[in-house]
Formats: C-alpha cells, structure tokens, sequence
C-alpha cells in the first residue's frame, strides 16, 4: 500500500528548472513540505509564487551544492523548520557544449563532475546525520539513461552519471541499518534545458516524442510513496517512442 506523502519533509536540489522543478511542484501538490533549491534565487521566487496562486506552498532557498558551506546551510535551515528530513532530490545537473575528447578540458571536466557528482556527495554527507537520527529516510538521484546506453553526450557527463550510481549504491549499502534507503532513476531524453547546451539542437520532431520533466517527477513520487520496507535501487524511465 502506498504511503502518503503529506507532511513528508523533502528538499528538491536543483529545482529551479527542468525535472526538479517538476518534482518539487508535484511533491509539494501531494502534501509534502518542500524547500526548493538552486542557485537561481529568482527561478526559485517564480516557483513559490507560481504554487502560493495555485493554493500550494513551498519554501524556497538558495543553495550552491558545489560549496560544502552552502549545502551545510541548506540543511540546517530545513532541520531547524521542520524538525526532520524525509527526503532528498538531487536533481542538479549539467552538460557542457564542449563535451568530446577533442575539445573538453580539465577544467570543463572539472566544473561538470563538481555540479553532477560531487554536488550529489556533498548533499548526501550534508543530510545522512538528520536521517540516521531519525531512524531512516530517502535519497533520490536523477541520473541519466546514458548509463545503460552510452552516446555522445561526453565522457565527463557519462562518467558523472556512473559515479552518482556508485555513489547511491553504496550509501544504501553502508546506511541500510539505519533505515535509509537510496534510489538512481535514469530518464531518457527529457525536454528540459539541458539540451540547449548539445553542440547540435534536438530536432523539433525528437523532442516531440522525449519525456516530459513532469513524467520524471511522477516517478519521483512513485518512488517516496513506496513503504520504507521496500526499495527500489535503479528506475530507468524511457520515451516509449524513441
């Protein structure tokens, strides 16, 4: 039987577009208490205000997940609010245009794994305290389908997609005692903003048939509604028409 997720504490990481943003509206429609994320202040005021008129409330906080500082703050301001943590969403992330061999440097390696894995670490490590207090807890990662399937989307972006997987995996492993659970859902192509920054745009009649940022968010919420004796390690979700 599917838990509910009213009064569920949740913090969407990266909610200021895209499959985060998806996620924490979808969430906070179902009764949770979210905060909202990013480093975009104004992305995130739009959000609220966008919920506040829909009769949905949300807290919004900026946060940059690449400083340990700021992640750290993140956390305490929702544990000093709420009193908990329920759940995670990291749903940060980010690719670069020069992404091939040929032309990716050291620092664009950098910057990316920084925001796409490191990021993920510093969240993780910011929240396990709350969450082994509390006797459990989950942490969703939003991945990529270029785990399974691997293509030109750079070796920087897939080799941060790999690393969030073993990142997720062996926290669950090491924290399964203290009742927190980890899952890595892996969307296929979504239209979201990413995409902007391929070398060559998606062709109209492409993103046409791509997921839509909302049906990422529904898997989300599948995921945390689930009783805390199940768990799902990996969620791959696909366009059925690419």
């Amino acid at each position: 039987m599917a838990e509910s997720l009213k009064n569920k504490v949740a913090i969407v990481v990266g909610a200021s577009s895209g499959m985060g943003r998806a996620t924490a509206a979808l969430l906070a429609a179902r009764g949770a208490l979210v905060t909202a994320a990013a480093r975009r202040g104004d992305r995130l005021e739009q959000l609220q205000q966008e919920l506040e008129t829909a009769g949905t409330p949300i807290a919004v906080q900026t946060a940059d997940v690449t400083e340990e500082a700021s992640v750290a703050s993140l956390m305490e301001s929702v544990l000093s609010r709420e009193g908990r943590i329920d759940l995670v969403v990291y749903a940060t992330g980010t690719n670069l245009p020069e992404r091939s061999l040929e032309v990716l440097s050291p620092a664009g390696w950098s910057r990316l794994l920084e925001t796409n894995l490191t990021g993920a670490f510093l969240c993780t490590r910011a929240v396990l305290p709350a969450m082994r207090a509390a006797g459990g807890g989950l942490i969703i990662y939003l991945s990529s389908a270029a785990v399974q399937m691997p293509d030109v989307s750079g070796v920087a972006y897939q080799a941060s997609k790999h690393g969030l997987s073993g990142l997720a995996h062996g926290t669950r492993i090491e924290e399964r005692s203290a009742g927190i659970r980890t899952c890595v859902i892996f969307p296929g192509l979504c239209d979201t903003e990413i995409l902007h920054q391929r070398p060559v745009p998606t062709p109209t009649d492409v993103l046409a048939r791509s997921l839509d940022p909302e049906d990422v968010a529904e898997a989300v919420a599948f995921v945390a509604s689930l009783h805390p004796r199940a768990v799902v390690p990996e969620l791959q979700l696909l366009p059925s028409q690419l």
